[in-house]
């Protein structure tokens, strides 16, 4: 019976204050909706940087007949001179980093040139223009600096270059999006804790005379407040669960049906599953942020 009643109190709290109410609704709506999107941005971060950081190579060229460092002064890289790259990186000193290492010569370099600018260009360098390479994956790509170091200013070396060095800039770009999204989702977040707690002051103050009858007949703190809770709290579920839905909405229409498509060079994304992951603490966050500023707004205008 009693609860009964609390939940005839709130519906009641929340016909009479539906504008306001769906005000809270789409605040927290937006502002969910940036939480869940800073996090699907943060998991897709850390999804491509595992994909390609266990794939990135270091890669150490070797002096060509056209290549102008001083290293290379004396002309194309002989023999010998590969000869020492690959027992240096075969050695006791450098072989426990590596995990695979790949050699390819003039003609191999060549050929992988041409599969990727096109045979029409073929007549614009021969063979013997491109770099014999060494492609190194280390076992923790962290460690890449100890490869430069050791071949950097080493004759009959060009060039030692970490891949790494050009997703990192991408990296940087997409965390600095989410801390965006994040600033957004924040403000939007008190926006909603405010705008929450002047609802249930509000609600309150409409029903001030039925409040004081039932402090005169003796009902308890905590059966007056529950209602007013509940309306902050349903409120806020509302718009938790339509968050949830645009959340999950944009994976599935965004990234599943056109980014996945469309963008070649990201091979893993983010996806319906980890959307789901998302959805709880979503409304976790919108119900409780709800509790805590209707409990408090509803405790300061009973003492007051």
């Amino acid at each position: 019976m009693r609860f009964g009643l609390i939940m005839s109190e709130a519906f009641t709290g929340l016909r009479r204050n539906l504008s306001m109410v769906v005000s809270v609704v789409l605040v927290t709506f937006v502002s969910l909706t940036f939480v869940g999107a800073a996090i699907l941005m943060q998991m897709q971060i850390g999804t491509m940087r595992d994909f390609w950081v266990e794939r990135a190579q270091v890669a150490v060229y070797m002096c060509t007949t056209i290549s102008t460092p001083a290293t290379c002064s004396n002309g194309e890289a002989t023999p010998e001179q590969v000869e020492e790259v690959r027992a240096k990186l075969q050695g006791s000193a450098l072989a426990p980093l590596i995990r695979d290492l790949t050699f390819l010569d003039h003609q191999q370099a060549y050929d992988e040139l041409l599969q990727i600018a096109g045979e029409e260009n073929a007549s614009v360098i021969t063979a013997d223009q491109v770099n014999e390479t060494f492609r190194i994956t280390l076992v923790d790509p962290e460690q890449s600096d100890v490869i430069i170091e050791a071949f950097s200013g080493m004759q009959g070396v060009e060039l030692v270059n970490d891949q790494m060095q050009y997703l990192d800039p991408l990296f940087s770009a997409l965390t600095i999006a989410t801390y965006i999204a994040v600033g957004i989702a924040v403000l939007m977040l008190i926006a909603a804790v405010l705008l929450i707690a002047t609802t249930i002051r509000l609600s309150a103050y409409a029903r001030r005379r039925e409040l004081g009858i039932m402090r005169l007949v003796g009902a308890s703190n905590r059966f007056i407040q529950t209602p007013f809770i509940l309306e902050g709290v349903f409120a806020a579920l509302l718009g938790s669960i339509l968050a949830s839905a645009a959340v999950i909405a944009g994976v599935h229409f965004g990234v599943d049906q056109y980014l996945r498509n469309r963008v070649d060079f990201v091979t893993t994304w983010v996806g319906i599953g980890d959307a789901w992951l998302v959805v709880p603490v979503l409304i976790l966050v919108g119900v409780l942020l709800a509790a805590l500023s209707a409990g408090f707004a509803i405790r300061r205008w009973l003492r007051a």
